[in-house]
């Protein structure tokens, strides 16, 4: 089942679902008025979301109308909890050189993970209004899951029965703020502006094998101003979305609708190039002695989409451009 959000002018719009192919949508209000409502009764609504998503599929629904991504916001627009972990040990090798910290010696044993603002997600195609170029814009491809209640100590295996959606996002970084929140040891807050979402959350079941381990197993395309720019598989993440939400659930319960991130999406083969222009580099550094690749500029555009080995991208694209706040 796929899910978004019509934009109508409310904070957390009209639920729609959304047919396999991304071509048709049905408003499902009726059921729940929008997701957040729907993940805090999903064993309730559930079923009732699934078999209209069937109808949808087979073409036996009257009331379906085309889907157009541009008229919906970030499928789940706001929560009471956003974590993001960073669960690709390549990404936090190569950025361990840029670190005014010392390296942390559990790296491979304990998640690294912030909590970020949740009540103002972007949609798949909206402009991201930002104050200064001078704060270095980056990007940073990754994939996510949204849970419903989780208990507080819950185990991986307890976590991972709790994973009701998937989502492919853009975590965006202000690379030149970054430095002074990671020293005040408080986090990080204002190097971390608000984050961008692909048109469409889905039902793990949508990818098949390509979910499994508790890692989504696909191809992260990246394009910067329609020049690829990198295409790193999101099967190499070190800790599982098992392991990442029983790492936030610690201490504390989450409530239905909290998202967990996996960060940004990195492989061991430099090959696949990166999902961030930072990691990028930090390989220049290393090999040339010096980063090349600037940051972005007002106007640059990213595109990201993850896809299978078909050439589908079953939550649909992110496309949008960089511009000034004011």
């Amino acid at each position: 089942m796929k899910l978004a959000t019509l934009r109508t002018g409310e904070p957390d719009g009209r639920l729609l679902v959304v047919s396999r192919d991304l071509s048709m949508a049905l408003d499902v209000g009726v059921i729940a008025p929008n997701l957040l409502r729907a993940l805090e009764r999903w064993d309730e609504v559930a079923p009732l979301l699934h078999a209209l998503s069937d109808k949808l599929n087979a073409g036996m629904h009257p009331g379906a109308m085309p889907f157009e991504p541009r008229e919906c916001m970030a499928p789940l627009p706001r929560c009471f909890q956003w974590c993001d972990g960073s669960a690709f040990l390549s990404h936090r090798q190569r950025m361990d050189h840029a670190s005014i910290t010392a390296p942390l010696p559990e790296l491979d044993s304990v998640p690294l993970m912030y909590q970020g603002g949740s009540d103002n997600f972007l949609g798949a195609c909206d402009d991201v209004r930002l104050p200064d170029e001078r704060q270095d814009i980056d990007f940073e491809g990754e994939f996510g899951v949204v849970v419903d209640r989780v208990p507080m100590g819950a185990t991986p295996a307890e976590a991972a029965r709790h994973i009701r959606l998937l989502v492919q996002l853009n975590d965006w970084s202000l690379r030149a703020l970054g430095p002074r929140e990671m020293r005040s040891g408080f986090g990080l807050l204002q190097a971390k502006p608000s984050t961008s979402f692909a048109p469409v959350a889905i039902t793990p079941d949508e990818l098949g094998d390509n979910w499994r381990d508790g890692r989504v197993h696909l191809d992260l395309e990246v394009e910067w101003n329609e020049q690829l720019f990198g295409r790193p598989n999101g099967r190499e993440m070190h800790f599982s979305f098992g392991e990442l939400i029983a790492h936030a659930a610690s201490t504390r319960r989450l409530s239905a609708g909290t998202i967990v991130g996996s960060g940004t999406v990195s492989n061991k083969v430099r090959e696949a190039g990166t999902a961030c222009i930072a990691e990028r580099r930090m390989i220049e550094l290393l090999e040339q002695g010096a980063a090349a690749t600037s940051f972005m500029r007002f106007g640059d555009r990213v595109r990201m989409r993850a896809t299978t080995r078909d050439g589908e991208a079953p939550f649909g694209a992110i496309e949008q451009r960089v511009v000034g706040a004011l």
